[in-house]
């Protein structure tokens, strides 16, 4: 692979920065739709009994002899970089114009959608039943209200687990999982507070959840690809209930808010803006999977 090469890795992990830093929007959508979602299953994969044992008994040339660290490198960049150089920009935008930034996460899905549909390649019965299931099933998902959960280390431990999984999957937030599970403002507190113990416990779950389901959901994928792509269409089509720009919002609490959908009354600017917001939104993802068809080298398997 050239510089170039990278590059362009590295503006597919700044759009994964960047949709992973609104909550209910999956930085695996973007690496789906992208291209680069089989790559990097299988650059996590990598990370197996062999590369661990090697790290610790410090032969670290073997180790990364085998491992797509400049892939891996190139992405994290790109994520860093989306995540410090968007993150007050989309949180400003969230809270004084929610409607134009949900429209555009709207119009990135939607698009996705029908993008990634065109990867199954036989749609029978069975895959559309799956999608039709993993579509309510993620509807249903969104919908739920946060509950409120103890933060012992076991329930810290499997909060990080459930939520990398989700956040490694189109269309399911790993923030909004965490919200879910009343670990959101926990676990973000402990960040900003340096909880070094809390923060050990949700990252080891991180960890080992992450290297479990990834080598779950490639396998799957190479069993029958055309199935699970199925049902990750499904989740996308449910996901669009956490991103549709309309909501009324009612607190319930003192940390959550519950979000009611609804459609606009009247066509007044606002909704004509929005509608352009989610226009430019389709316009990006079929501007980035025509670039994405046209690097081969970059795109992955």
């Amino acid at each position: 692979r050239t510089y170039l090469d990278y590059f362009w890795i590295s503006a597919r992990g700044f759009a994964m920065g960047a949709a992973d830093v609104v909550p209910g929007v999956s930085g695996g959508t973007m690496a789906f739709i992208l291209g680069i979602y089989d790559e990097l299953l299988d650059a996590i994969h990598s990370v197996d009994v062999n590369f661990i044992r090697r790290i610790f008994t410090l032969k670290w040339r073997e180790a990364f002899d085998n491992f797509p660290w400049q892939f891996l490198l190139a992405l994290a960049l790109g994520i860093g970089t989306a995540i410090l150089t968007l993150a007050n920009a989309l949180h400003w935008a969230l809270e004084n114009k929610p409607v134009y930034i949900w429209a555009f996460f709207f119009g990135l899905i939607v698009a996705s959608i029908i993008t990634v549909r065109k990867r199954v390649g036989t749609w029978s019965v069975v895959n559309i039943l799956a999608a039709l299931a993993a579509t309510v099933g993620a509807y249903l998902l969104v919908g739920l209200t946060p509950s409120e959960t103890p933060h012992t280390p076991l329930l810290l431990f499997l909060s990080g687990a459930f939520a990398i999984c989700a956040m490694i999957l189109p269309g399911i937030s790993g923030a909004f999982i965490l919200v879910l599970l009343g670990k959101y403002a926990f676990v973000l507190a402990a960040v900003k507070n340096f909880d070094f113990v809390t923060i050990a416990l949700v990252g080891a779950g991180a960890v080992i959840g992450l290297l479990a389901f990834v080598r779950l959901l490639r396998w799957m994928l190479n069993k029958n690809h055309d199935l699970v792509v199925s049902i990750l269409t499904g989740f996308m089509i449910g996901s669009l209930r956490k991103v549709w720009p309309w909501k009324e919002l009612e607190p319930i609490s003192e940390t959550f808010i519950k979000e009611t959908n609804f459609i606009p009354a009247a066509f007044n600017s606002e909704v004509f803006i929005a509608i352009l917001f989610m226009v430019a939104g389709i316009a990006l993802v079929l501007v980035m999977e025509y670039f994405a068809n046209r690097s081969p080298k970059t795109a992955g398997k």
